[in-house]
Formats: structure tokens, sequence, C-alpha cells
């Protein structure tokens, strides 16, 4: 057996942008025959799978999919087992094991991927379509890789007209390739030898619906002895220099007036106008662009007061679209001026309103370690609503922002002292975190509320939160108990309420610099080539 070495690595960050996708890809869109064990008895199912690869990497190198879809058309009797439930909506989890082989050498990942709730159909075949993180892949030895879909796991949270959960709660699935799909299940061959990365010149692709027989045979020189290479951390941040602010890469008074702002924090000891590298964060872009499109990064922490604890919010794409100028009707006190913006907003992650997955280590009941991993999930609109009041008598304008989101919790892996508590597919909490609401005839319902102020002196930098340069949003929540949690008829609500579940959580944002993406020529200290913000904010306590 060769010394080779195979390593999956789990890597929690988003997928690159499509756009970041160069020549030499291998494009995935496999369309296979299943048969899935349904409640009524095993049926023919088709799954599509859609993704990219390199073609080529070099040994050591990360090998990482991108653009990941999984699509399932489950049939006629997955929707009637539903309308037994008096299912309205359902939503998915898919898990795709994928066989990775180099020569003798073989190692088992899992494609996991959810989906937003989609409508339970009056008939018909209903199909669902995840979207997920995989694991990035390295080798230490040169060789051709195979990676092959293997069997799939569907777990369905169903919910009634009235958004709550069905009895059973959930169901899960189980899906095999069908004997149709032999020789069929090749996803894709990526080519791995010593010193040929992606960056090297291009070869045609290996056609990935082609059986394994028909891949040509590698040229690559023999594996090397060395050990596997981990994927690189997605959350790296770049330590700021000092006297910036909000770790954002600004000025400690912000960008000054008709000037950009900073292109981001330099590494300490770095040549004076020598930036550090962009840090890694999830693809942020506007789809179809308007002059007042905004996009920019957030950040954060938030506290859990009964763990004791804060937990990190990642690095989150938030795209907004500026508001319109208008004067309130209550006229401002003699010698101001005043005007308000709405600006609504929304969470951008993979195509979803929500964050990336995130993980948390805190000690339950002072004394048991605890590691969840979590999103955040929006269910309504964000607004941010910035009143703007002009001195006239000095030239100041003072801001005050508040940011209103919708958030659910969900809790998706739970560890207790490194042991899995399966909790489910559909364990979050029963309504969005919620704040006390300053003018709750205006903002019913329960959602979080963030303030940031802002004040931009006349002819000098600007200082705290501003819309478009970014800052810290500080805010108090309450988490709402939580509901859907559990399997195999175990409850763990009244677990997960009574150790995360209640008020006085104290909640710290930071926003970076935005990106103006709809502008004909966007400002190149604020965005990337690719339109995406350029500056990545670094966290505050």
């Amino acid at each position: 057996m060769r010394g080779a070495t195979i390593a999956a690595f789990v890597a929690l960050a988003p997928l690159l942008p499509a756009a970041a996708v160069a020549v030499g890809t291998l494009k995935v869109d496999a369309a296979l025959p299943y048969v899935c064990t349904l409640p009524s008895g095993q049926q023919p199912a088709t799954v599509r799978i859609t993704a990219a690869f390199p073609e080529r990497a070099a040994v050591g190198e990360e090998i990482r999919a991108t653009d990941v879809t999984t699509t399932v058309e489950l049939p006629a009797g997955a929707v009637a087992d539903l309308t037994t439930l008096k299912a309205a909506t359902v939503r998915a989890e898919t898990r795709l094991s994928v066989g990775v082989t180099q020569d003798d050498q073989r190692a088992d990942a899992t494609w996991r991927g959810t989906a937003q709730p989609v409508d339970v159909p009056a008939d018909g075949p209903l199909v669902l379509t995840t979207t997920g993180d995989v694991p990035s892949l390295t080798t230490d030895a040169a060789g051709d890789l195979r990676l092959t879909a293997g069997g799939l796991a569907v777990d369905l949270a169903p919910s009634t007209a009235d958004g709550a959960p069905t009895a059973p709660a959930s169901l899960s699935v189980a899906c095999v390739p069908g004997q149709d799909a032999e020789g069929r299940t090749l996803l894709a061959t990526v080519r791995v030898g010593a010193g040929t990365g992606t960056g090297g010149p291009s070869t045609p692709p290996t056609n990935p619906t082609a059986p394994p027989s028909s891949a040509a045979p590698s040229s690559a020189p023999p594996p090397s002895a060395g050990l596997p290479l981990p994927s690189l951390p997605t959350d790296r941040t770049f330590p700021a220099r000092p006297g910036t602010a909000n770790g954002a890469g600004q000025d400690p008074k912000g960008p000054q007036p008709g000037q950009p702002a900073s292109r981001g924090p330099a590494a300490d000891g770095d040549a004076p106008g020598i930036r550090a590298p962009r840090p890694t964060a999830p693809p942020c872009v506007t789809e179809k662009p308007t002059p007042t499109s905004l996009s920019a990064y957030i950040t954060g922490y938030s506290n859990v007061r009964k763990l004791n604890g804060a937990t990190l919010i990642p690095v989150s794409c938030m795209l907004i679209e500026q508001g319109q100028m208008e004067i309130p009707t209550t006229p401002p006190p003699e010698g101001e001026f005043h005007f308000t913006n709405l600006s609504p907003g929304q969470l951008s992650y993979q195509g979803r309103k929500q964050t990336p997955p995130f993980t948390s280590t805190f000690l339950s009941f002072d004394f048991q370690p605890v590691t969840a991993t979590m999103i955040l999930e929006q269910t309504g609109p964000v607004t941010i609503d910035t009143l703007v009041r002009i001195v006239f008598a000095t030239g100041d304008n003072y801001l005050e922002n508040t940011v209103r989101a919708p958030l659910v919790l969900r809790v998706l892996d739970v560890k207790v002292n490194g042991v899995p508590l399966d909790v489910g597919p559909s364990c979050r909490t029963a309504t969005s975190l919620f704040s006390a609401e300053p003018k709750p005839d205006k903002y019913p319902g329960k959602h979080l509320v963030m303030v940031g102020k802002g004040k931009i002196p006349l002819g000098l930098p600007a200082e705290g939160y501003v819309l478009t340069s970014g800052g810290p949003l500080t805010g108090e929540v309450a988490i709402p108990p939580f509901t859907g949690c559990g399997a195999g008829g175990e409850n763990l609500d009244r677990l997960l309420t009574a150790s995360i579940s209640g008020p006085g959580n104290y909640l710290k944002q930071i926003q970076g610099q935005t990106c103006s993406a709809g502008l004909e020529t966007p400002p190149p200290d604020q965005c990337t080539e690719d339109l995406q913000p350029l500056l990545v904010p670094k966290p505050e306590r």
C-alpha cells in the first residue's frame, strides 16, 4: 500500500463566489437515479449534484469544491406523506456521502446542505435544493483524486400552515444510488502533481459524468511521504495597526471627508504603504445593484448571560439599499435641520438570509463543557433607521441609527463533553431574538434592536457609527425559549431553554466600510475588483 494519505477537513466558511472560478475548472452537473426509503415505502428519486472543482492541484494544496448544490426530486409519495401530517411547508437538510479515492487509498467526506422552507405542493414531485459547506481536501501524494457520490440522507422538518411543527416534527429519508446509477456516480477527477497547482497550465478537464474507466491515467511523479496539510482557517483576521478604530482598518476619527477610506489594516512591521492581505471573508455580492446599493461585512460578540460567556458572531455579509431622504413632520428645534433615511437590508450567505454557521463552547451549569454550532436566520426585513441632525451654528451633523432585525437562532449540532447530542434538524428559538422597542406602534413584533450614534463635525473626520463608513452598534437582547429540539422521541426543548434562554444578553456588532457596488465607477478603496466590500472588520467585545 502506498504511503499516501487523503485528508478531508471541514471548513465552516462560505464557498468562493462564482466570479472567482477561474480557467481550469471542472464543472460538475450530474443527475443520478436514487432509491429513497419514505414512510410510504421505497420509491425512485432523482438527485442532481452541481459543483465546481479546480482542474488540477499541487501536492499538499487545498482542493475546495465551490458552487455546490444538491437538488432532490422526491416523488408524489413524499408529498402524500407530508400531506398526511398536515404540513404546509417543509425545510430540508441533506447529507451526501462522497468517496474520495487515490490509487488504493480512500477517505469519505460528508457534503451538508440546507434549504429555506418551501411550500408542500398539492400533488406531483417535491423538489428540494440545498446548499452548504463542504470539506476541503488535501493529499500528500501525486495522482488522480476521484470523487464519487454515495448515500444521501434527507432530513425533513415540516410545519403546519400556522408555522408550528407537525407531529412528528421531523422525517428522515435515506437514499442510495439506484441500479441504473452504476458507473455514473463519479463526480470529478482532480489531477494532483508536484508543483502543478491551480495556477499552472490548463489541460482539458476530465468528464465528471464519465465512468471511472474513461479517466486518463496519471503521469504524476511518485508520492511524497509528507503529512497531509490542514485547510487554512477561514475566520482569520489580521491585526490592525495601532491607532485604528474598531479594528476596521480606519483612522481613529474615521475617513476624511472627500477622501476614500483605508484599504484595510496593515500588519505590524510592514513597510509604509504596504497593506496586509485582505482577510478571508464570505462572498458578498450584490445581484443587479442599483446606484443606492451598499454592501458591508459585520461581525461582533453576543453575551449569553446564563452561560456566563460570549459567542462570536462570524463575519457576515449585509446587503443594503440606502433609503431616500425624508423630512419629519415634527418641526426640529430652532437652529437645526432634520431628515431621516430608512434603509432596508438583508443578510446574505450562499443565497440564504442568514449568517454562516458558527461554533461556540460554554460551561453549562458552570461545569459541563457544551459545544454548539448555530446560525442566525433572518425571518423578516432588516431596517436601518437613520436620523440626521444638522446644527447650523457649528455645521456639525449628528446621526442616530437604529437597526431592527428579526433573527431566529437555529442550533445545528451539539456536543456535551465531546459526546454528540442529537437535537434534530429543526431546533430553534420559538420566536425571533428580541429587544425593548422604543417605537412599538411603528415597529410591532419581536426583533432585536441595535443603536449606533455618530458625528460628522464640519471639516473633520467622522466619529462613531455612520452607515457608509461603519462602526459599532450595541444593544441588549432576550433569547426566547427553544422549540423543535430533539430526535427519536426525546424532547430537548426544556434543556436548551433552561441553559440558554433569557433576557439581558449584551450585543456589540462592528460594521465595516460599505462598498457602493452600483456606482458606475465603484471606489477602489471600498470595493474589491469583483465588487465586494474590501474591508473586513474585526469583532470587539
